[in-house]
């Protein structure tokens, strides 16, 4: 399996996987816009543009675009994160050119017709109003409005309603014409392909309205600015009449170039990232407090936090978060036994090796490393960091990370935050 790389005179990189022995190529268009790049005009722009672009192009209408993928049976779709958005598709390797053809077509020439946009409006709307009603999902947008205030990370990715219905078709397409940019993306691709010929289709592909003669040579990198965040014990609480109380606890961590961040990802396997976490193990496991237990790392550009969730009864909400301050304490103080080092460890890699089994996340992989490191490590690369992390550098980072004070976001039927004020003391 081989990685290649072309950068275009305007700036827009190339990147492919040679993947032999498969018969599906899946294609991705990456562009360094996220919510995280909006005012508080233009919150949701990003998200709002994505579903936009599916609407119709010059020579596509709404139908033709999907039809065109569905029709060689191929699965094709967009999302939308704080630092970036993907459309992507994933097809037959002989039906690459056509995807190619299709996804491209979106990024260059698409129209934003004014009954588009009025038809999408409706849709993101239902969106938010679809993530209102999901209390597991909504307690990860009280922890970043919480950990990050109102600051563009701290804000929704979907944007709110009133940002949505204030946004005009002129404010959408502008955010497009100066947004997406040749130097501010990066094509991946992989499956059963080649990389010359995979260039050639996509210059051919991309070339319409001048699009490859628009912007710079040199492609951007995110700069790697700091970033205001809480760095005091806060809680967030969002009164909801939920049957189950949900939970978010989270503290900074490491930014996405910290050479810690494979330690990172290590300490959160072994305190939540599965059966035989601590966590999972003290709170699910011995107590029976909780179905679903789990931790992540986020990382961005100049900030990240580690967080950990739980969904309980709300009569045992506080009992939870007390046990997940005990425990954190407790690794902060002492680290890891050997035992759940090489647990953890393992765990990192086999996710890693197991989640790229297809050509999608191939594609995902060598896109989303183009577009956020300028770089792609090899697999043997990243393996090798995650088995080199240390009892010592796991002591180390959890003895910085985990006595900070926290944050604590709850969305459940509670009217006051006190009763968490005092948890977290």
């Amino acid at each position: 399996m081989t990685v290649r790389k072309t950068v275009l005179p305007s700036g827009l990189r190339i990147v492919t996987e040679e993947i032999s022995g498969v018969r599906s190529a899946a294609y991705g268009i990456w562009v360094n816009v996220g919510s995280r790049d909006e005012s508080l005009k233009t919150a949701g722009a990003s998200h709002f543009l994505e579903h936009l672009l599916f609407k119709g192009t010059k020579t596509r209408s709404a139908l033709d675009i999907s039809s065109a993928i569905e029709a060689v049976g191929g699965e094709m779709n967009a999302f939308t994160s704080k630092e970036y958005t993907c459309f992507y598709a994933r097809v037959i390797d002989s039906d690459l050119p056509l995807a190619i053809e299709v996804i491209s077509d979106l990024i260059t020439s698409s129209v934003g017709r004014p009954e588009d946009v009025e038809a999408e409006r409706k849709v993101v709307l239902e969106e938010i109003s679809m993530r209102d009603d999901d209390p597991s999902d909504l307690v990860h947008e009280v922890f970043s409005e919480t950990f990050y205030g109102d600051t563009p990370l701290g804000r929704s990715i979907l944007g709110t309603t009133d940002s949505i219905k204030s946004l005009s078709r002129n404010a959408i397409f502008n955010y497009y014409k100066k947004r997406y940019l040749p130097q501010d993306i990066v094509v991946a691709v992989a499956g059963n392909i080649r990389h010359q010929k995979v260039v050639d289709q996509v210059i051919k592909a991309m070339s319409k309205d001048s699009f490859l003669e628009v912007g710079k040579n040199e492609f951007n990198l995110r700069s790697n600015t700091s970033v205001r965040r809480s760095v005091k014990q806060d809680v967030g609480l969002m009164n909801r009449k939920t049957e189950q109380a949900h939970i978010f606890l989270g503290m900074p961590g490491v930014d996405r170039n910290d050479p810690r961040r494979f330690a990172m990802g290590v300490l959160s396997a072994a305190l939540g990232g599965g059966m035989s976490s601590r966590l999972f193990q003290e709170i699910r496991e011995k107590r029976g407090l909780a179905y679903s237990v789990y931790s992540y790392a986020q990382q961005f550009a100049g900030s990240g936090f580690l967080g950990f969730y739980a969904g309980c009864n709300p009569s045992k909400a506080t009992e939870v978060v007390s046990i997940m301050r005990d425990v954190l304490h407790d690794v902060a103080s002492n680290g890891l036994t050997h035992e759940e080092l090489l647990r953890a460890q393992g765990a990192v890699r086999g996710t890693l090796v197991l989640s790229q089994e297809d050509t999608g996340s191939r594609m995902s992989r060598i896109g989303k490393s183009e577009l956020v490191y300028g770089e792609i490590m090899t697999f043997d690369q990243i393996l090798k960091a995650v088995a080199e992390v240390s009892s010592a550098d796991i002591r180390a980072l959890a003895d910085g990370i985990l006595h900070q004070a926290p944050t604590l976001a709850v969305v459940g039927p509670f009217a006051k935050r006190s009763v968490f004020e005092r948890a977290l003391s």
